[in-house]
């Protein structure tokens, strides 16, 4: 399901499987693949909400969040994606009072995920480069 009204985002997701499903059926369509050696061979651990690569490497454990601009905020990610849906369909831009008060964050916060979100939307990719 794909929300197309405010509503229909925000209960959408509200919900932390929802908005891992989402995010996970952009960022790896043909499947899990370890963001650090690239490998097939992951398990989704359940208790933990994550995954493990099977290869032998230092940080095989992953997230959804693991090398995207979500990684380094302790936000989750219902959070991100509320913020990333404001950016995007607003018409007039939102500030980063508009946006703290839309989804419950300090305005510290909701400024450091706007930059973010404009930043890979100028890039055209939310996964992170790292050298």
């Amino acid at each position: 399901m794909q929300p197309t009204t405010l509503q229909e985002a925000i209960v959408f997701f509200s919900d932390a499987d929802n908005c891992r499903e989402w995010v996970l059926s952009r960022r790896w369509p043909d499947g899990v693949t370890c963001p650090r050696c690239g490998g097939r061979n992951v398990k989704f651990l359940e208790n933990y909400n994550r995954w493990q690569c099977g290869a032998r490497h230092s940080s095989r454990q992953f997230t959804v969040k693991t090398g995207t601009i979500f990684e380094d905020s302790p936000l989750g990610i219902d959070k991100w994606l509320m913020a990333m849906w404001q950016v995007v369909n607003d018409r007039n831009g939102s500030s980063s009072y508009e946006m703290a008060r839309m989804i419950g964050v300090s305005q510290k916060s909701a400024w450091f995920m706007d930059h973010r979100i404009r930043h890979a939307l100028n890039r055209g990719s939310f996964e992170t480069k790292k050298p």
